[in-house]
Formats: structure tokens, sequence, C-alpha cells
């Protein structure tokens, strides 16, 4: 049993459940045992709770307080699934409180996050909700956000969304997208003393890679987004090659193109024709194929949004000094706003420690977070 809204047991209880994402960690569980165990906690604590599957095994929870259908609604979205733990300092599903700390994996992302939501939900319901609050607990963000789409697939609608990631208690109306691709250069195998008939795919992709990073140099940096900063692009992996004495026929190469509000994820495809245009201009026998992959739209709320300010109220009440910053990384919110439902992103810890070798949440900011959603949620679909 964890006491009605006490955030930090709640953190605690979750972080303890291993719910790494099978398409990142081929051993991960999934997110179905740490759902059943958030769906039960939430049924005591007055929820009406469903359970959905996006796909097998993998599980969303969906959980309801308020009056249905009322006019004032506001979504509390966040996910349950977490990346691998290989090269962790400290066991990752013990946690483990040290100096004002709680570690293991999840404790940033985000399931200090979702603890908080869940908590600040209950709180606000105590005083009788003018509207409803739905929580939604999702599967698999950090990979293909199933669990979102199921959830905006099924219908689930509400006036505004907070989603619940580590912005270190900022409050984030933006983030960037971002676009993949994979490229394969294609060369002609010879022995290595033959330059006359060989074509080093390598070398090929070498170019193509020297031309994107001169069009991130010269362009790029103007273009910008005032939370957010530039567009940029990197490249991810690299794989060919068979031998030292032998020309490369492919070489394989990985992009990531992160884009910003008023770019569409078409960017990437359309800056690497024009990279391979430059390259076949000054070596004819350049030859690649390009894949396109996973596009993730940004995320774009202005700050003049009744949500921005409701935040910005919260936190004051709270007493927090609001700030607005952006996110660089990508979340659902940007899901939630292409679907009608104005989202932003605001929860305790740092991006910068998700996914990473030691991963902490700082008690005092799960604390913190919850005041300030039980003050937005209350200002929004309950009574201050």
């Amino acid at each position: 049993m964890i006491r009605r809204a006490d955030a930090l047991a709640l953190t605690r209880a979750l972080v303890a459940v291993d719910s790494r994402n099978p398409s990142l960690a081929p051993d991960g569980p999934g997110e179905a045992a740490v759902a059943e165990l958030l769906g039960s906690v939430l049924t005591d604590w007055g929820f009406a709770v469903d359970r959905q599957e996006p796909a097998p095994g993998r599980v969303n929870i969906v959980a309801r307080i308020g009056p249905r259908g009322a006019p004032r609604s506001l979504l509390l979205n966040g996910h349950l699934d977490t990346v691998g733990v290989e090269g962790m300092t400290h066991p990752p599903f013990t946690p483990t409180e040290r100096a004002g700390r709680l570690f293991g994996r999840g404790a940033t992302d985000m399931k200090a996050g979702i603890a908080a939501m869940c908590a600040a939900a209950a709180a606000a319901a105590d005083t009788g909700p003018d509207g409803e609050i739905i929580v939604a607990a999702v599967a698999d963000e950090e990979w293909e956000s199933l669990g979102t789409r199921h959830l905006l697939a099924t219908g689930v609608r509400a006036e505004a969304a907070i989603v619940t990631e580590p912005t270190r208690l900022a409050i984030a109306p933006a983030h960037k997208g971002f676009t993949w691709a994979n490229v394969t250069v294609h060369g002609r195998a010879a022995h290595g003393s033959r330059h006359d008939v060989g074509v080093d795919a390598i070398t090929h992709a070498a170019l193509l890679l020297a031309e994107l990073e001169a069009h991130q140099r010269r362009v790029l940096p103007t273009r910008t987004h005032p939370l957010l900063g530039r567009a940029s692009w990197h490249a991810g992996t690299i794989r060919g090659g068979s031998g030292l004495s032998t020309y490369p026929d492919r070489c394989e190469v990985s992009l990531e193109r992160r884009t910003i509000p008023g770019e569409d994820g078409s960017e990437l495809a359309r800056e690497l024709d024009e990279a391979m245009t430059r390259v076949r201009a000054s070596t004819p026998s350049f030859a690649a194929t390009v894949t396109p992959g996973l596009v993730q739209q940004p995320n774009d709320l202005p700050v003049s949004h009744p949500l921005v300010q409701a935040m910005e109220a919260a936190c004051l009440a709270a007493g927090v000094a609001p700030r607005i910053e952006g996110l660089a990384c990508w979340t659902d919110a940007a899901l939630l706003t292409a679907a009608g439902i104005p989202a932003l992103c605001f929860g305790p810890g740092d991006i910068a420690l998700a996914h990473a070798a030691e991963e902490w949440v700082a008690v005092e900011e799960i604390a913190a977070a919850t005041a300030v959603l039980t003050a937005v949620v209350r200002r929004w679909a309950g009574r201050p």
C-alpha cells in the first residue's frame, strides 16, 4: 500500500520495477508489470482505471477522476518504459537515497514525473474537481510512442495536457523534433592494389558527410527558435568495409536531423539530395541510396497560451520561480498538440541524467513538482 498522494513512495515503487523497453533492450520485459502496479495504486486512490494494450505485452494505464465529460479537462501524460541498464554505476532497480537524491533507472526519465502527476491528480481531486482529470501512463515512448499513439487512436481527449518529462521544474512549451535516414553508399570491391578498378565506398561516404557538415556550419545556424536555438544534424552510426586490402563496396551511415518548429521533417531528405549532387559534381563515381526513417515533429505552444499562464501562476503559488525554457529532446507532447490537445512539458529531474550511467532525481524536486502540478490541476480542472 502506498499512502494517497505520496509521490516519493510511488517513485520508489515504480523505479523498483524493471520496465526496460524490449525494442531497446532485447531482454527488456516492457511495461506490463509496472503498469499493473500503478493501476492498482490509482484504483486504491479512487481513480477509475482502464488498461490498454497498444501491442502484445505493452500496456497503457488510463485513470480518470472527476466528472466525466465535464467542459474542463486536463490530461497528465508520462511514459512507463525505460532504456537499458548497460554500464550503470549503481543498481538500476534498487531505489536508493543518498544526499537528497533518489537513484535508479527511470528515476528522472520519468518515473518521478509519473509519480508527481499521479499524486497531484489525487490531491487536486480531494477538493472536489469541477472538471475531469485524466492520468495516462503510457508504453514505448523511448522507441516509437506506441502508447500515446494508441491513446489518441482510442479517442482519449482533453482540453490541454502536461507531459511530466524532466525539465528541472522549468515550463517547456516547445521542444525539437527529429528525422532519421539511412544512407547506403555504393562502391566497387577490388584488391587494395587496384586503384584503377576499386571504388572506395567509405571515402565516398566521408565526402558526403563533409558536405553535410559544411551545410551545418553555413546554413543551420541561420535557422533558430527563440526557446530552442538552432537546428542540427549528426551521424549516428557508420558501417563498411571487409578488410585492409580490399576496396569497400558498401558503406552504411545512419543520420539524425534535429528539427525546430517551422520545419516539417522533410529537411534531411532535401539536404541529403543537395549534398549528394555536390559530391557527384566533383566525384562522378559517387552513388548512394537513401532510405527514409522515423519522423517526429517538434512541439511549439505559444508562451501566451492559457496553459502556460496557468503553469506560471501555479509555480508562484507553490513557491517555485517560474522559468520558461525550450526542451532539446523529443517527447509525446508533440503528438498530443498535433491531435488538438495543446501540450507542454514540466517535471522533476534533469534530462541530462536520462539514459546515463548514473541516473537520479532530487527528492526535493519531486515534492516541488507535485505541489506545482497540484496547483495547476486545481486551477484548470478543479477548485483553487
